[in-house]
């Protein structure tokens, strides 16, 4: 179709549908972006999905969750029973997989019965129909009406009226739906002609003449359909009796292998312990010691365990511990990143590097009580073995339970422009440069209709899924262009909102490359090096200064080269302020030159109000860090780290302007509190607001400073060993080896 989910959503509530189906071709693409979009407008939602069959489409209608889950596995049955575009349908099989849980359609314009009765005639169709009773159930098949106003259709619904009175089936009235308004029709006649990779000219009888597949009230369906008396409230009940709402068919993880004794809880709480008894020393005894690193280690340990376990997620630590440990026994190069170095818990269990205690990181940036949905951890791992832990995946979970997430590609400029060319008659070649000005105006304005449609489907680089049930009964599985290789019909997003616990395994090029220069130098130099324990050299940081960085992780571009002699890193924490400050937003958001000024003592290091120095002190009062702006709202108006977590989304990229009008209160109430009000708690707001759309999370900045402390330590330290590992990397980094 040539609308988005969105789109139809919005206008069925507008028009006062009672509900609506959304039914994709071979598989359920925009089902969880259809579920979303409805819920926001109160729209009781059906599921289905348009099966190429021998001889024409049939269209299922899941009835409730677990008509879902058969008819998720039937899709994926043909997806894999066929090739990458080319699924393999019949009804026999279909019907073994969904009888007496799905309602059978007999379809639109393609359908088989249709096809029949067009191409052969009324035996033909009804032998079709009878076929179709025989594999999914006589009370399972509906005869599906609808209306274009093509002179044909009135002489078509007879027909099929006649065919269902004599099989004793029921009708209902469809307007088997293309795109949510008329104005759209142009766009479905193109989407159809790139479907088929062919111009609008060698299909053109085949389309609809009218812009009438479009969205329509009860009450134009009631003066469509009114020789048929009945067909449109049976069609109203039925939808009522089978919408349901997608949340109900969210999976969970499958149990975790636990030891015996154990359940994930106790199990995580006895690798948690012996890991921070390595990191931190034995647990104090009660109010033996306060302030000491260990003493603040075991609290925030005890206070991340009692969130965890209060939220259930045991089970997902436990996997990902379980990949990390697979990682190590078998010599790959791994680390944990994202908001997951925010936490204690990780560093103790070994999936993180950094000591979120030390570093004073907020857990609640990683996970908090009013969180939805699991937390996110990322692994890096050395991009020449990265294939191996997905097959461990596999294997540990089988490949009914886990899978890999798509990516979706959509339409942007060049391939929009190149595919509205094609559709209209015009003969891009391949490989060469689109100028938008040498096309007609009416491919320019097509191709901007095509923006942001889907295209086709790829898979994540990295994202798995896994799950307590077949995965294929929550997602449809299909192959992918790669050998032997299946992927989802759904992106990482759509598989968070419908409950999909993901977890993102990453291929990272340094990590190939210190791997490779390790082994290099236990080689040639007899000793093995340990990254875990490198010492903090002035030597290496000296060399920093002086942007010697070609090959240096993350800090070897010419915007970063230009940077480091005039930030002088001198410590660890300089590398995590430099991997944040190069970056759009820093730049964008004028943070570069001030804390550069501040830095080189040329300007003086100030704060809006005194309040702030503990959020912003570690910048010189520069705000660089999302964990900071959690922080400012913690110390200026008394905010939880909950709340602080909940008012950093609110102000990020996904805001929500209902949650930041209910929270801009509770800060300002908070400011006022704390004596802050007029200009100053004005000004503070509007930078929290301005820098949450920009700042770069601390934990990854931490994460990524430690390969890049790494890197430079075995550049300096050898050189030629270092400059072959990471030619024995390629491709990898910002310059080219030549």
């Amino acid at each position: 179709g040539a609308a988005h989910p969105e789109e139809l959503a919005e206008v069925a509530a507008a028009l006062g549908l009672s509900a609506l189906a959304i039914t994709d071709r071979n598989g359920l693409y925009g089902v969880v972006r259809f579920a979303e979009a409805a819920r926001a407008v109160n729209l009781p939602t059906i599921f289905g999905v348009e099966l190429d069959c021998p001889g024409g489409d049939i269209v299922l209608l899941a009835r409730g969750p677990s008509g879902y889950a058969r008819m998720a596995r039937a899709i994926s049955e043909g997806q894999l029973a066929g090739s990458k575009g080319a699924p393999v349908f019949s009804f026999p099989t279909v019907g073994e997989t969904v009888r007496d849980h799905c309602i059978v359609l007999t379809g639109g314009r393609t359908s088989a019965v249709v096809q029949a009765l067009v191409q052969h005639g009324p035996a033909e169709a009804e032998r079709i129909l009878r076929s179709l009773v025989e594999h999914f159930g006589q009370r399972n098949v509906l005869v599906e009406l609808w209306d274009h106003g093509d002179p044909i259709d009135a002489v078509r619904n007879d027909q099929l009226v006649q065919l269902a009175a004599m099989l004793d089936l029921e009708c209902v009235a469809s307007n088997n739906v293309m795109y949510a308004v008329p104005a759209q029709h142009r766009l479905a006649t193109a989407l159809a002609a790139v479907r088929n990779r062919c111009g609008l000219d060698s299909i053109d009888h085949l389309l609809p003449a009218a812009a009438t597949a479009y969205l329509r009230s009860g009450a134009e369906q009631q003066r469509r359909f009114a020789r048929y008396p009945g067909v449109v409230e049976r069609t109203a009940t039925l939808a009522q009796e089978i919408a349901f709402d997608l949340s109900l068919v969210a999976p969970q993880l499958p149990p975790f292998p636990c030891p015996d004794g154990h359940t994930e809880m106790s199990y995580l709480r006895h690798l948690v312990a012996r890991g921070a008894q390595h990191r931190y020393g034995e647990k104090p005894a009660e109010s033996s010691e306060d302030l000491s690193l260990r003493a603040r280690a075991w609290r925030t340990i005890d206070h991340e365990l009692e969130i965890i376990e209060t939220l259930g997620f045991a089970g997902y630590f436990l996997v990902v511990w379980d990949i990390v440990q697979f990682c190590n026994d078998n010599d790959i190069f791994c680390q944990g990143r994202g908001s997951a170095a925010n936490s204690a818990v990780c560093f103790s269990l070994g999936i993180t590097r950094a000591d979120a205690v030390s570093l004073g990181l907020l857990f609640e940036r990683f996970l908090s009580p009013e969180r939805d949905g699991p937390p996110d951890i990322d692994i890096d791992i050395e991009s020449g073995r990265r294939e191996e832990v997905i097959q461990y995946v596999f294997q540990r979970y089988d490949r009914l339970h886990a899978a890999q997430v798509a990516n979706v590609i959509t339409y942007r400029s060049r391939s929009a422009l190149r595919d509205a060319a094609k559709a209209l008659g015009h003969h891009i070649p391949q490989g060469e440069k689109v100028d938008p000005e040498d096309l007609p105006d009416n491919v320019q304005a097509l191709a901007v209709q095509l923006l942001h449609h889907p295209r086709h489907l790829g898979v994540h680089s990295g994202g798995m899924v896994i799950c307590d049930r077949p995965v294929s009964e929550v997602c449809p599985v299909e192959w992918a262009t790669m050998q032997q290789r299946s992927v989802l019909q759904w992106d990482k997003d759509d598989c968070a909102a419908a409950g999909l616990v993901k977890f993102d395994l990453l291929g990272l090029g340094m990590l190939s490359a210190l791997h490779n220069a390790v082994d290099l130098i236990e080689l040639h130099r007899g000793e093995p090096l340990d990254l875990a324990g490198l010492p903090q050299e002035d030597e290496v940081y000296a060399m920093l200064c002086r942007a010697d960085t070609v090959g240096v992780f993350q800090i070897e571009s010419r915007a970063q080269m230009a940077t480091l002699p005039r930030l002088k890193p001198r410590r660890f924490y300089d590398l995590v302020v430099e991997v944040a400050l190069i970056r759009p937003g820093p730049i964008q958001g004028g943070s570069v030159h001030p804390y550069i000024r501040r830095r080189n003592g040329q300007e003086p290091i100030t704060y809006l109000h005194p309040l702030l120095e503990k959020s912003l002190g570690k910048t010189l009062g520069v705000p660089l860090f999302q964990e900071q702006l959690m922080q400012m709202a913690i110390d200026v108006a008394g905010f939880t780290p909950s709340e602080a977590d909940q008012l950093r989304q609110a102000m990020g990229s996904k805001r929500s302007q209902a949650k930041m009008e209910k929270l801009r209160e509770r800060l300002f109430q908070g400011m006022k509190e704390r004596g802050i009000v007029g200009e100053i708690a004005d000004t503070i707001f509007r930078k929290m607001e301005a820098f949450a759309s920009y700042g770069f999370p601390e934990s990854h900045s931490v994460s990524f400073a430690y390969l890049v402390y790494a890197s430079a330590y075995i550049k300096y330290h050898e050189p030629a060993i270092f400059c072959a590992a990471l030619l024995n990397a390629q491709p990898m980094g910002f310059w080219s080896p030549h």
